[in-house]
């Protein structure tokens, strides 16, 4: 079994678009939850493939979610072996925290649909679909971060200049949801309404809007950009970065998988 590992914060903010795209590529998909289970018990060399979602907290905020500690040291030892990993928003200012970036409140919030503008390298990388035509994101955060020493830039808005970055080939590191499907706005709506309440020109009604505009076009060059990054980041599907049985070492010794 080739097993992909998704760590999440909150329901709503799951895989989405990307779970499919992982499936066909023979990957099973397997969700940790923060906060619940033990991830200082996960072994993070363990699964193929390392998904680390966002979240409404600071990837600074240790102090009041202690689980973060584990989740950085996870994501230390991940990105020193070199190993397939992807974060999105929260999972990627972790990324960047974890390669040593500082990671901060930006000056406003950026929540909604808007297009990204990609730097050269960014065109020439698997996120190139997202600059073809008008293809927009959706952004969720207040926060953002300094890129990592070593890291190669990918994209910015106006708002934000640290959209995307990569570290190698085997790790992408996204501010923005890419993977967000229109069939699920909802449960986001209901998740994040006291956020969406307190930010100014921001509505329920206006979100709903301009995903069931935006969404759709979204999803083929979304699963675009997932099969390119899945080809450069994973080995002949013959290799195995298992020693044992998946199930078995994705927790170390006397740890539980919840």
């Amino acid at each position: 079994m080739r097993l992909a590992i998704a760590i999440r914060h909150v329901a709503c903010e799951d895989l989405g678009n990307l779970a499919p795209v992982l499936r066909q590529r023979g990957l099973a998909v397997r969700y940790v939850e923060a906060g619940a289970d033990d991830l200082e018990k996960l072994n993070p060399l363990a699964p193929e493939v390392l998904i680390v979602l966002g979240g409404p907290i600071g990837a600074y905020e240790e102090d009041r979610y202690p689980f973060l500690t584990d989740e950085l040291r996870l994501l230390e030892r991940r990105l020193a072996a070199d190993l397939p990993t992807l974060g999105i928003c929260l999972g990627a200012q972790l990324m960047a925290r974890a390669l040593g970036a500082k990671v901060y409140a930006g000056p406003d919030k950026e929540i909604g649909w808007a297009p990204l503008e990609l730097s050269d390298a960014g065109g020439r990388s698997c996120l190139a679909p997202l600059g073809e035509r008008r293809v927009d994101v959706l952004h969720w955060h207040g926060d953002t971060f300094d890129l990592p020493s070593g890291a190669t830039h990918l994209a910015l808005t106006s708002a934000y200049e640290n959209q995307a970055f990569a570290w190698g080939t085997r790790a992408l590191a996204l501010q923005f949801h890419a993977e967000v499907r229109e069939r699920d706005l909802e449960r986001w709506l209901i998740s994040h309404a006291h956020e969406i309440e307190y930010t100014p020109g921001l509505s329920v009604r206006q979100l709903r809007q301009d995903t069931q505009s935006r969404a759709p076009r979204l999803q083929t060059r979304a699963a675009c950009c997932w099969q390119t990054w899945l080809n450069q980041a994973i080995d002949d599907p013959a290799e195995s970065v298992f020693d044992r049985s998946p199930l078995e070492s994705l927790f170390d010794e006397g740890g539980e998988s919840g």
